[in-house]
């Protein structure tokens, strides 16, 4: 696949997305300080292309003043009411529109991890950082439900890194291999789907 249609792809939609958008961008905002008051935004440091660092950023879903693992489960306290339903629908994650148009990310790519995970499985992600992190990818399309997942196990955090994350980068190496234009498209599809008509996600059943 062509890096430069990729590219032209990636701008064109994530700039015609932020200005149709731009709307319920305000509202969402809006609703986000009166539930819960300021920063509307959160913004967390990722690890990009050839394991540059970068600001990810996201509609505040979180309880200003938390802190706490990196990773989140079903139930989670810090996670306010407007919070849960932005996290369900995945419209905290509209902001990474903006991390497309920066090159930092790409429509359709591995989802960037924090850098503890990538140093933990650092070789492995030397393949797979060889290209642009994305907003969605295979991944979050099997993991739809990745949070509810976590929230059954005596241990989160060592079973996303141990069972969750493994797989995660198995699905990853296939998508860097195999990567075009209507594969994207197809990515795309059935993110669309997963968020909007599935009840399930298949890795929940794992």
């Amino acid at each position: 696949m062509s890096i430069r249609v990729k590219r032209l792809f990636d701008i064109v939609v994530s700039a015609a997305a932020l200005v149709v958008l731009s709307p319920l961008l305000l509202l969402l905002c809006a609703a986000i300080v009166l539930d819960s008051g300021f920063p509307v935004f959160f913004a967390q440091q990722r690890v990009g292309r050839n394991f540059r660092r970068f600001r990810l950023w996201k509609f505040r879903s979180m309880r200003s003043s938390s802190s706490g693992p990196s990773i989140t489960i079903a139930g989670d306290a810090r996670i306010t009411r407007l919070g849960r339903l932005l996290r369900n629908a995945k419209l905290d994650e509209i902001p990474q529109f903006w991390n497309v148009l920066r090159g930092e990310m790409s429509l359709v790519g591995p989802r960037p991890e924090v850098s503890e995970y990538v140093d933990a499985y650092r070789e492995r992600y030397q393949n797979i950082l060889a290209v642009r992190p994305g907003i969605t990818d295979l991944a979050s399309i099997c993991f739809r439900n990745e949070e509810a997942i976590l929230a059954g196990s005596p241990d989160p955090l060592r079973d996303y890194r141990e069972r969750i994350l493994p797989i995660k980068l198995d699905l990853a190496d296939k998508y860097v291999q195999s990567r075009s234009i209507l594969g994207d498209l197809s990515i795309l599809v059935r993110t669309a789907i997963a968020i909007f008509w599935s009840k399930g996600s298949p890795a929940a059943n794992k």
